[in-house]
């Protein structure tokens, strides 16, 4: 039976990069949604979570009256609201989560507490899920898969990227001009156009001999 307390949401606009919102733990989230590139620790909460694509223009959901998201329970979107009244709130930074166990796995990032260690190399991390990705270099697992050219991943962030090849997709977009791009770095490099950046060298005579330095330009 399907679980409608289950805190996944559907919004009307896409998110861009925002492909682990979900239950906010720190387990691992290898199994991808295609649609809105959302994350899942097992293949049944994917298979719920892709049902609720065709619901969307359902009338029973239940909206979130501060922003645009959207839940199939009253519940889900209680958990949800949380974020807005500051319930958990970080002292340090001032961010929102939505319960305490997504506040206590934030603090980490506060305190540099590492409980997570490697046991062939002996590096740590604050999360587990940041664990088991890491992990992957050791045993060289591939678990992301996409499902149009076959081609494997270690990391669904990678999947991600590589999704855009066959969706056309382009989420980063310049702000000076309609020009978008896949990657950011892409974007990073079709900034300077704008900015006018240059790298050139110079020689300037100095007492100590002449120097050769680069400069930028704009």
């Amino acid at each position: 039976m399907e679980n409608r307390d289950q805190p996944f949401e559907i919004k009307t606009e896409a998110d861009g990069n925002d492909i682990t919102e979900h239950s906010h733990d720190d387990k691992s989230r290898p199994y991808l949604c295609t649609v809105c590139d959302k994350q899942f620790t097992c293949k049944d909460s994917l298979n719920r979570h892709s049902r609720m694509h065709s619901a969307v223009k359902r009338d029973d959901m239940y909206s979130c009256t501060q922003c645009e998201k959207r839940y199939l329970s009253q519940r889900a979107l209680s958990v949800h609201m949380n974020i807005h009244s500051g319930r958990y709130k970080c002292r340090e930074c001032g961010k929102c989560c939505h319960d305490s166990r997504d506040l206590a796995v934030h603090r980490r990032s506060h305190s540099g507490e590492k409980p997570f260690e490697c046991t062939v190399c002996s590096k740590r991390f604050t999360r587990s899920d940041s664990l088991v990705s890491h992990s992957r270099i050791h045993s060289g697992e591939k678990p992301c898969k996409c499902h149009v050219c076959d081609k494997a991943f270690s990391e669904s962030g990678h999947l991600n990227t590589h999704m855009r090849v066959h969706t056309g997709e382009k989420p980063y977009k310049c702000h000076m001009c309609d020009k978008a791009f896949s990657l950011s770095g892409a974007l990073t490099t079709h900034m300077r156009v704008h900015t006018r950046v240059w790298r050139s060298k110079q020689t300037h005579e100095s007492p100590h001999g002449r120097e050769t330095v680069q400069v930028f330009t704009v």
